[in-house]
């Protein structure tokens, strides 16, 4: 005779949010154990929603991707003729590929969950006490369940700038723009989106209230608005929106300030989409701010929260990824191995692309003072550029050290084609310790942009020209 206890929860780990961080933590799962995932989207207020998988899949990365690749096709077609193809004029249709790609993606993460035993509910968790969750459907069938831990991982949502009148009403954001084609007005995922409705073909402006990708460094910032102003893309700088009417017309008016001057201005847009940042959703859980330990747990000892819903956490998708992960092993005793948030690389898809890890010069200045640091820095010419006579000015590489002992690499900063692909593998060098003696000993890829980084040898303290030339 074999005697199984009574379990005393429904699961061993509810999981609220269906996003990266949360599919990540439910799928580490193993079969003896009792795991479900709650994903529910409320839908934006222009009525857009979307299926399993989160911001990424659905409003985030994977669309946006898709979109910069297709305006980057349109910019390698005018490349072409300048190689000697002859290729037509002919409009991007690429919206409903883009959306087959991301419902193939929904169905996949549906099918993982399957596979991995993990209980799947389209249902809106919240919080009853810390082992209790209430889940509702969207038709309002309840149902509760009970859990011995926690994970929130509920991401944030776009956030508008409630005090413009118009602009809740008439504007959209981020959740709608891969859904309806629009206008833009500021943060990274406005200059992303800005770049890629420019290159295919749409009058686009953005409108700047303070400096563009805050909390990046800030010169790199500056060759990425440099480069969409050359390719097209309009910047009304250190302007803030007033209003937003609709005409008779239909189309949107929008009233603004010129904080330089003063003076109130007008146009008017087909679409408006407002960028100015997230916001954790947090209010379907009733509680105003998630702050996290290194190990991601609450004040409520089972309860942990991952992803951009935790206070002061990257908003990057592999960051929740792998913390996700990291948590359910610990959780299921598997390991105590802790999210090492130090050190993430990222990159800002705009028409040129800007990759980064490590500090900017800014923060590297603060934490050591800049007489402590060693810049060293080039500008380059991507060898595919030369024969397309495409300018590459805001093409450059910047490589931030300390000046003592053997020159430890605190920041690494690229604008160029593949900037993500380039700067991914790099970065691994800062989880050992990369040092300047590392790159220069290091033999390049010839040709490519990313042997650069193994060339550098001139330092801003010098004041001489970092231009490269010759091959």
């Amino acid at each position: 005779v074999i005697l199984i206890p009574a379990r005393k929860f429904d699961y061993d780990l509810v999981v609220i949010g269906g996003g990266s961080g949360g599919l990540a933590c439910s799928k580490e799962g193993i079969c003896h154990l009792y795991f479900a995932v709650l994903d529910y989207v409320e839908p934006s207020l222009k009525g857009t929603k979307w299926g399993l998988g989160g911001t990424c899949v659905n409003v985030g990365c994977i669309p946006k991707k898709l979109m910069h690749q297709a305006a980057l096709l349109g910019t390698a077609v005018k490349d072409a003729r300048k190689y000697g193809w002859q290729i037509p004029e002919s409009l991007p249709t690429m919206a409903d590929a883009v959306q087959n790609h991301v419902r193939s993606i929904n169905w996949g993460h549906r099918v993982q969950l399957q596979d991995k035993k993990v209980k799947y509910l389209n249902m809106n968790g919240s919080l009853v006490d810390k082992h209790t969750i209430r889940a509702v459907n969207a038709k309002g069938k309840e149902m509760t369940l009970t859990t011995k831990n926690i994970v929130l991982a509920t991401g944030g949502r776009p956030k508008y700038p409630t005090h413009v009148p118009g602009a809740m009403e008439f504007g959209i954001t981020s959740d709608d723009v891969f859904f309806v084609f629009l206008h833009c007005v500021c943060e990274d995922v406005a200059l992303e989106c800005a770049g890629f409705l420019t290159g295919l073909g749409l009058d686009t402006t953005v409108m700047v209230r303070s400096i563009a990708l805050r909390g990046f460094d800030q010169q790199m910032a500056g060759l990425v608005t440099d480069y969409m102003e050359a390719y097209g893309t309009k910047f009304s700088w250190r302007c803030a929106p007033k209003s937003v009417e609709k005409l008779p017309s239909g189309l949107l008016q929008v009233t603004w300030m010129d904080l330089k001057t003063k003076e109130e201005h007008k146009d008017s847009f087909n679409s408006v989409l407002w960028a100015v940042g997230r916001a954790p959703e947090t209010k379907t859980l009733n509680l105003e701010k998630i702050i996290v330990a290194a190990d991601e747990a609450t004040s409520v000892p089972n309860i942990f929260a991952i992803g951009d819903i935790s206070e002061g956490r990257p908003e990057l998708t592999p960051t929740a990824i792998k913390a996700g992960k990291l948590l359910a092993r610990r959780l299921v005793g598997h390991s105590d191995e802790l999210m090492n948030y130090e050190n993430v690389a990222t990159t800002v898809f705009t028409p040129l692309e800007y990759s980064c890890v490590g500090l900017s010069e800014e923060e590297a200045e603060k934490r050591h003072g800049k007489d402590q640091i060693e810049v060293y820095h080039a500008f380059y010419k991507p060898l595919e550029f030369t024969v397309a006579e495409r300018d590459a000015t805001q093409c450059y590489i910047k490589v931030i050290c300390l000046r003592e002992g053997e020159q430890r690499v605190l920041g690494l900063h690229f604008t160029g084609p593949n900037a993500g692909e380039v700067t991914q593998g790099f970065s691994l060098g800062f989880q050992c310790g990369l040092t300047y003696g590392h790159l220069r000993n290091t033999v390049g890829i010839h040709p490519t942009c990313a042997e650069e980084l193994t060339k550098l040898n001139i330092t801003k303290r010098s004041g001489l020209d970092a231009t490269v030339t010759g091959c």
